[in-house]
């Protein structure tokens, strides 16, 4: 038993790629991930699907299909993204089955444009929804201010989403909160309360925001100490009066999921972040070059605790080299969300020219 399988079976995490490509999907590597290192779902956003097109020909004939057509850039990216969903989403629906719906998920996230725009997010979670046609499938809505009020109706209407860009345990409990009234509105409309969610608190850009104004001692710290403040959070949450009674009527827990996992300091370990944030019933989505690192050499150094005491103790050692993990939580959404802009517009660009070159006639 390898340490992916032993990470999923012995601790009780779900292991998840974050990554998608049509080349995983067409020469059978994503299925192989599936059998051989436990992985059990999978995230996508929009820097990831710009790197599967860009470096890869496998959508160049899809795209020059439609090179005539009058559609638009973000709509044939919509279908060549879900065209690849669909299928992953069909090699994960045997776990999505055997788990009871608990896992086997893939990810779709709406136009990160809409980052800000509550009413466009949730008519933009409804299409996608509509046109992806499987029941495994999230809609990635963010964390933003705008964001929570989308993610609760569309709770409400019964769509799963998957919050992403978290960087705190207010941020993750805000996502919560949004979660947990919309399952309270489902329950008060006579709705069925099992509408599933996970909740993203991304890791390592912690570390890499802060690695030039802290000591070396202080390096690689923040992001786990972030997490396992959150991790208490959560424990606490679903031991707490107002979930039991969603759960006694049939909710399930909104999942902690670690997101940006993979390590952004190239002195510090590859497995850094796998090791540190093993904890029960949450996810780890993984990039592939740190799942494979994992698989090939990693450690069970054994499960998170539910005490923060440790991470608070080093909060601490950070308050006082200088850092406001308040703010800088803040600036990290925001910085994700412009980031995430900017590689929906590199997207957008790299189809249209693709587009153009389908278009275009072969010079001789």
């Amino acid at each position: 038993m390898n340490p992916c399988q032993q990470l999923s079976t012995q601790l009780g995490q779900s292991l998840w790629l974050d990554n998608i490509t049509r080349d995983l999907l067409n020469d059978g590597t994503l299925r192989r991930y599936i059998n051989d290192y436990a992985v059990t779902g999978l995230t996508s956003n929009p820097t990831i699907f710009d790197e599967a097109i860009g470096h890869s020909n496998s959508y160049d004939s899809d795209i020059a299909a439609m090179a005539r057509t009058d559609i638009s850039e973000e709509a044939l990216f919509m279908k060549l993204a879900l065209d690849d969903l669909r299928r992953a989403a069909d090699l994960f629906k045997p776990v999505h089955e055997q788990s009871h719906g608990v896992d086997g998920w893939v990810s779709m996230e709406v136009s990160p444009l809409l980052a800000y725009d509550t009413a466009s997010t949730i008519q933009a979670a409804k299409s996608i929804v509509a046109s992806a046609q499987r029941d495994n499938l999230y809609v990635k809505i963010p964390g933003t201010e705008a964001g929570v009020g989308a993610i609760e109706e569309c709770i409400y209407l019964g769509i799963p989403i998957n919050v992403t860009l978290l960087f705190s345990r207010e941020q993750f409990l805000a996502a919560a909160e949004a979660y947990m009234r919309g399952i309270e509105r489902r329950v008060k409309d006579g709705l069925s309360p099992l509408v599933s969610s996970v909740a993203s608190v991304f890791i390592s850009r912690w570390d890499k925001a802060i690695s030039t104004r802290v000591p070396t001692e202080l390096h690689n710290k923040l992001g786990i100490a972030i997490a396992q403040r959150t991790f208490q959070a959560y424990v606490e949450l679903l031991a707490s009066p107002r979930f039991q009674k969603l759960a006694a009527l049939g909710a399930q827990p909104q999942r902690l999921l670690w997101a940006s996992t993979g390590v952004k300091d190239p002195t510090a370990s590859a497995t850094l972040y796998i090791e540190a944030l093993a904890a029960l019933n949450t996810i780890n989505t993984m990039p592939e070059k740190t799942l494979l690192a994992f698989a090939e050499h990693g450690e069970l150094r054994g499960a998170m605790s539910k005490d923060a005491t440790d991470g608070e103790s080093m909060l601490i050692e950070f308050k006082k080299a200088g850092i406001d993990i308040d703010t800088l939580a803040k600036q990290l959404q925001t910085d994700g969300a412009d980031a995430f802009v900017k590689s929906w517009q590199q997207l957008l660009k790299r189809i249209n020219e693709k587009r153009v070159a389908a278009h275009e006639p072969v010079r001789s």
